[in-house]
């Protein structure tokens, strides 16, 4: 359907499994290319949507120097707002359950910036989504963390895991934004290029 990408290679600068799974979903052809060591920090006093936006240029910004003419660069980052700030992904399992714990009978926004790149354009865009959680026990909170180890996880959880069937009680927005890819805002913009 995305024929205006014919002879476009697609480059997913993304090692996430997720966000592979998503993008597949578009049915397009893609390859993933990966660069190490890129600075994910960020200025301080940015908005809950600046920063992955911020984040996912500067992902970008590393593909510059090797992008050939004939290839389309998607990077993305995810974060979890929650109470004015931002939840990352965790360090052990005690700061997950100290995350997972403050999300309980609460909501929270999952934000995620992409940022697609060719030579002749660049455009980057974020999506929120509100998730609100019912109110969970510590054994159940324990018991995720240790049986699925999200730590490769913003705000210690996926939503297409356990803690998301049992836990998330209503979702204003994109359930693929969750999941680390807004899949549709990114056909939008892939059928502008």
């Amino acid at each position: 359907m995305l024929d205006n990408l014919k002879g476009k290679k697609i480059v997913l600068a993304s090692g996430s499994p997720r966000r592979k799974e998503l993008l597949a979903g578009l049915e397009l052809d893609f390859t993933v290319r990966l660069i190490e060591g890129i600075d994910e920090s960020y200025p301080a006093g940015l908005s809950m949507r600046e920063i992955p936006e911020y984040i996912s240029q500067a992902k970008a910004a590393a593909y510059v120097p090797t992008l050939a003419d004939d290839e389309i660069v998607l990077t993305a980052d995810t974060i979890v707002w929650h109470d004015g700030s931002v939840l990352g992904k965790p360090h052990d399992e005690e700061e997950a359950v100290r995350m997972l714990m403050s999300l309980s009978g609460a909501s929270h926004q999952v934000v995620t910036g992409v940022t697609v790149l060719a030579r002749w354009k660049q455009e980057t865009f974020s999506c929120v989504t509100d998730v609100t959680f019912d109110n969970l026990t510590e054994d159940e909170v324990r018991h995720y963390v240790t049986a699925y180890r999200p730590m490769d996880k913003a705000g210690a959880y996926g939503i297409q895991e356990y803690i998301g069937y049992i836990g998330v009680t209503s979702l204003r927005g994109s359930y693929f934004n969750v999941m680390g890819l807004p899949v549709q805002r990114l056909y939008r913009v892939l059928k502008s290029f």
